[in-house]
């Protein structure tokens, strides 16, 4: 394949242009077809969406997911530290002044730490996280970060700045969007199918754990999706992902079946790597030694969480992210999931009537 801009020769099916970050092909407009439009038209880096494909894109953000590792490790220990004064003082409070004295010591450190992270911390971990997915969607988009010069701390950094009014309305439309998620897997009567074993069809917490996996990254997804088509509008771009996920269901849950499959063993493996050495040391340690035992397993608990937290999650949010693109890719809109989903959630009626501009129809209460 020749660029236009470099004349350089490029391996086939190539988006964008690795010299000039040109694309290669002219991008294809959205076309109306019977059934509805096509509400994108964005290139791929990537033709398959495989777990090998997942791992190269989570290996290519080590650096992004570094990040995350030691900021999720540094807000878990800052908790602990929290609940120790929190306890801590409050039990010496309490024997020393009074009981009372203790109790609102205690109170008052949980409910302002609750408060800070309700308003700081999460939205923090948040603004992180759509970092990582700028740049991972950028790679599945384009194959590099811009043009090749761009760092991905920079260029994550740069897109969330940038897009600072819609990353802070996707804190909210997000949690709208797992609510309709929800409510329409509930009406799903195929997802025991998808499961490989017959015998393990009937348990239904196994059905719950793969919708719910993907409950957990649709959102996310579908924030990656309105980074591809360049759409700033996050309630006509939830409105338009939700739809696509819905009336592509099947597929995006048969990827969420090997999440659930693939999180049970490398969950596993990392805590068994982890607690293995908080294992031998309290072994190895006297028994008069128990605080140092139990700093051990503390400090080996929380590197597995973070780890999972940094790593694992990320690469079941490119699994579901990538069958999600590779998926749609010029597909129209079916308006007849689009009434299915009015019809079985009012959360998907409230974000259809941030896009027409109209106030809500109904006080019920949001399925």
């Amino acid at each position: 394949m020749i660029c236009p801009h470099c004349q350089q020769e490029h391996p086939e099916g190539a988006g964008f242009c690795p010299t000039t970050g040109q694309p290669i092909q002219p991008l294809v407009p959205a076309v109306v077809v019977a059934g509805g439009a096509v509400k994108h038209s964005y290139p791929l880096a990537i033709q398959q969406a495989t777990l090998g494909t997942a791992i190269g894109l989570l290996l290519k953000t080590l650096e992004e997911a570094g990040m995350r590792f030691a900021v999720n490790l540094a807000v878990t220990l800052a908790t602990i530290v929290v609940w120790v004064i929190a306890l801590g003082g409050a039990a010496y409070l309490g024997t020393k002044v009074a009981p009372a004295v203790g109790w609102i010591w205690a109170i008052a450190w949980l409910v302002a730490f609750g408060f800070f992270w309700r308003l700081f911390v999460r939205y923090m971990l948040y603004l992180i996280k759509c970092g990582h997915i700028a740049v991972l969607t950028e790679l599945v988009v384009k194959g590099q970060i811009g043009n090749g010069s761009e760092g991905m701390f920079a260029y994550g950094k740069r897109i969330v700045t940038d897009r600072f009014k819609e990353v802070t309305a996707l804190f909210v439309v997000d949690a709208l969007i797992k609510g309709v998620v929800r409510a329409f897997n509930r009406t799903l009567d195929f997802v025991a199918s998808l499961l490989p074993v017959a015998a393990i069809q009937q348990l239904v917490a196994l059905v719950q754990a793969v919708v719910s996996a993907a409950t957990s990254y649709i959102d996310e997804t579908i924030f990656s999706y309105g980074l591809a088509r360049d759409v700033r509008d996050p309630w006509a771009n939830a409105k338009d992902g939700i739809v696509y996920y819905a009336q592509n269901s099947k597929e995006i849950l048969k990827t969420a079946v090997w999440v659930v499959v693939i999180d049970a063993i490398f969950t596993f493996a990392v805590w068994l790597i982890m607690l293995a050495p908080a294992f031998a040391i309290s072994h190895l340690m006297p028994k008069t030694m128990v605080l140092a035992s139990l700093v051990a397993w503390v400090v080996a608990i929380l590197f597995a969480a973070s780890f999972r937290a940094a790593f694992l999650k990320p690469l079941f949010l490119i699994m579901i992210m990538t069958k999600f693109h590779t998926t749609i890719r010029n597909q129209p809109i079916n308006a007849e999931w689009e009434a299915r989903l009015e019809s079985v959630s009012a959360k998907f009626r409230q974000i259809r009537d941030h896009v027409l501009g109209t106030p809500a129809q109904a006080k019920e209460m949001p399925r």
